[in-house]
């Protein structure tokens, strides 16, 4: 229902990625090539880091994604920047 809402197509090649109210259920939604596979992962006692964003889709790689599963805040998470050199001196 919200796939369709934010007129995303089920079938394209991703992940989509729902958490509940409390926090404490995860389902992943994605297209095989015979069907839809649903996987739920649920906490007894934690809660997820859900990402604080505000556009209602979110794009995650794959390295975001095992982290938001693991339970680590993306949005604490703080990079060194990617730099590009010409040339070692």
């Amino acid at each position: 229902m919200l796939i369709v809402a934010r007129q995303l197509s089920p079938f394209e090649r991703a992940v989509f990625v729902f958490c509940n109210r409390r926090r404490t259920r995860m389902k992943l939604l994605f297209f095989e090539r015979s069907g839809f596979v649903l996987v739920l992962k649920a906490l007894s006692e934690d809660r997820f880091r859900w990402p604080r964003r505000e556009a209602p889709v979110v794009t995650l790689d794959t390295e975001q994604l095992r982290w938001l599963l693991d339970g680590i805040d993306l949005d604490a998470m703080v990079r060194h920047p990617v730099r590009q050199y010409e040339f070692v001196g």
